[in-house]
């Protein structure tokens, strides 16, 4: 059975999120203060088990100053 391209996406937003968290040296808690976006969100999402909203990944994009949506290419 092939994989979901929604799971995919989904993934590849994930792993960017750890890159750019791990990048600038801080916690899903320092991200969650300077996005506006709750921690439990940030774990979620991390994690896999939420798929965050198009504001919610403005917002962490905008904090982090990183390209979180991965296009067409995963």
């Amino acid at each position: 059975m092939e994989e979901h391209h929604g799971a995919r996406v989904a993934q590849a937003l994930a792993f960017r999120l750890q890159t750019a968290i791990t990048e600038k040296g801080w916690s899903a808690a320092e991200l969650a203060r300077r996005s506006g976006v709750a921690r439990y969100t940030i774990a979620k999402a991390l994690a896999g088990e939420a798929w965050p909203d198009l504001l919610t990944i403005a917002n962490l994009e905008k904090a982090l100053e990183a390209d979180l949506w991965p296009g067409r290419e995963v």
